[in-house]
Order: structure tokens, then C-alpha cells, then sequence
């Protein structure tokens, strides 16, 4: 059994943990709403563009963009990766990151990784080289998912990819969050063109609808990586709130079984020196 002095530094310790997680579950219930808002904020646009993207894919007859065409035949697929840039968030970051590795052993040639947060990127570059790396805690995101975007773009277009995968994790409740993979280029008609149900006004263009998608793909790929960045944030910090709550329950429980045993020590304690009183009254008396 352990000494009292060690019983009492083993609680004193999980009390200051416990203090930690706690603030780090209030900090992560705070950002997880700002995050939300921005997600909330962003999504009137992200309709706007997939709405609009539907209504050029049925207007124009034939498609000359080069993210409407398949890509290279025997070159890497391109694969964003979007991890967290810390942990203490249970298994979100490796979730994610063995769905990249799933998806890796599935491509025959393969793969060119673009990395997004830093989980990723020291994993990746473990055994593989990271083609560009981009920090997910930047200040602003928009930017950078517009150089994302061009240098995946880039690549796929000069053939050195030969599609462009975006992994990530979605965020489905506050208490669960799934890894998914969407191929984002080449954009197919069937992909794109789901019509929606009710009825649909005549849209016409100015320019001509083949000059607007060309204008529009690239806004389609920024502005998805875009709400990908922040539908991670948004399911880190929830993730993070969960597994810093379930530490402070668990350094709860272990200070209770502690203290406990601590007592009982100390009452073993105070019985043996009675016992030891009282053998040497009864020396005494004799």
C-alpha cells in the first residue's frame, strides 16, 4: 500500500490536472460557438455557388474545363488532408488519418499529399513527402484556402495528379464526428447536376454559360476546402470538449478511490499506534 505522503501528492496532482482540463472544456465550449457561427455564415454561400453550378452543368452542352475532364492516367491522386494542428481531442486527428491511410493503400499509384494542419503533416512525413503544408490555426482562412485550391489546381491541370480527394472529418453532432473522402475534382455531371425537387425558374447567363463556369469551378474548389476548414475547427473543438470532459470526470473518479484509500491508510495508521499505546500500558503495568 502506498504512503500516505504518496497519496496525498498523487491527489494533489490530479487536482491541478483536473483544473486544466476543466478550463480547456470551457475554452473548447466557447470557440466551438464562434466556429459554428462561421459555419452558419457560410453556408447561404455555399448554396448559392452549388445552385448556381447545378444551372450551368444543364446549360451547357459540352464542357471544355479541365475539372470536368478525367485526369492523368498513371500519376498520384491529389489528397488534402485536414487534421488539427494540436491534440487532446480523443481520436479525432487519428480517425482522419487512417482514412487517408485506407485510401492510400487503394490507389495503385499513389498519392501526392497536400496537408492542412499539423497532426497531419508529421504523420505523412513519416514515410511519404509532403508536397505543401498549411497550418489550420491561421488567421485568415479564406486565403489559404485559395492557395489550397490553386495548387492542387495547378497540379491536376499540368498532370502531375490525376484528381484531386479531399479527407476531413464532418462533423455530424456535437458528440460525433466521422472521417469522410469526397473527390472534389474532376467534377462530373452526375456529381454536380442533382436537380433539385420543386420547380425551377429559366436562369439565363451573361457571358455565355460556358465562360462562367470556367470563372466558377476554381470558386467551387476555394470555397469547399474553404467550408472544410471550418467544419474542422468546428468538430475539433467539439471533439475537444468531449474528451476534456471526460478527463475531468475521470481525475474526479480517481481523486474519490484516492481519498478513500488514503483515509483508510491514515485510519490503519492511527490504529496501529493505538494498539502500540496500549501493548506498552499493558508492559508497563505487568
Amino acid at each position: 500500500m502506498a504512503s500516505l505522503r504518496d497519496l496525498r501528492a498523487r491527489i494533489r496532482s490530479l487536482r491541478n490536472t483536473q483544473q486544466i482540463t476543466k478550463a480547456m472544456k470551457q475554452v473548447a465550449a466557447a470557440k466551438i460557438r464562434r466556429a459554428e457561427l462561421l459555419q452558419k455564415q457560410s453556408r447561404p454561400y455555399a448554396d448559392a455557388i452549388g445552385e448556381m453550378l447545378r444551372d450551368l452543368i444543364s446549360a451547357v452542352g459540352t464542357i471544355d474545363h479541365p475539372f470536368m475532364k478525367p485526369g492523368a492516367a498513371g500519376v498520384p491522386a491529389g489528397v488534402i488532408l485536414m487534421t488539427a494542428d494540436k491534440g487532446l481531442a480523443g481520436s479525432f486527428n487519428s480517425n482522419v488519418i487512417s482514412a487517408a491511410e485506407e485510401y492510400r493503400r487503394m490507389q495503385p499509384s499513389g498519392v501526392r499529399w497536400y496537408t492542412v494542419g499539423i497532426k497531419g503533416r508529421n504523420h505523412v512525413r513519416r514515410r511519404d513527402e509532403v508536397q505543401a503544408f498549411w497550418p489550420q490555426s491561421t488567421g485568415v482562412k479564406l486565403d489559404v484556402a485559395r492557395e489550397i485550391a490553386q495548387r492542387a489546381g495547378e497540379d491536376f491541370i499540368a498532370g502531375k495528379i490525376s484528381r484531386i480527394t479531399l479527407i476531413a472529418q464532418k462533423m455530424v453532432t456535437i458528440m460525433v464526428q466521422r472521417p469522410e473522402t469526397r473527390e472534389l475534382v474532376p467534377v462530373t455531371r452526375e456529381q454536380s447536376a442533382r436537380q433539385p425537387t420543386g420547380p425551377r425558374s429559366v436562369v439565363e447567363f451573361e457571358p455565355a454559360p460556358e465562360v462562367v463556369l470556367s470563372r466558377l469551378l476554381p470558386k467551387y474548389l476555394e470555397f469547399t476546402i474553404y467550408s472544410t476548414m471550418l467544419e474542422t475547427d468546428a468538430a475539433f473543438f467539439a471533439a475537444q470538449l468531449i474528451a476534456m470532459s471526460n478527463a475531468t470526470d475521470n481525475a474526479g473518479k480517481l481523486i474519490d478511490e484516492l481519498t478513500l484509500e488514503m483515509n483508510k491508510a491514515r485510519q490503519a495508521a492511527i490504529t496501529k499506534e493505538i494498539l502500540e499505546i496500549v501493548g506498552g500500558a499493558e508492559a508497563l503495568a505487568s
